[in-house]
């Protein structure tokens, strides 16, 4: 069982920086560490390799994701709603 985070739509609004949920979900302690995590190649969103922060649309992270930092680090991301 992987630890999940569940987000307000408030938190969310129209989307969310990839950086921010990888904040909220605990496996980085801030922007400029999920940042390096991308760029290192450690970060995954639903098992693809994330290089770049974006904005996840309320609709993406509605579906539900599964986010992995290096390969022991793992949580589910939901919409509450």
């Amino acid at each position: 069982e992987l630890p999940t985070v569940t987000l307000t739509p408030e938190q969310v609004g129209a989307g969310m920086a990839n950086t921010a949920i990888f904040v909220a979900a605990g496996l980085a302690s801030s922007g400029k560490e999920a940042k390096r995590l991308f760029a290192e190649g450690g970060a995954r969103v639903n098992d693809v390799v994330v290089t770049e922060p974006r904005l996840m649309t309320a609709e993406e992270i509605a579906a539900g994701l599964k986010l992995s930092a290096g390969r022991k680090r793992h949580a589910l991301v939901t919409l509450r709603g």
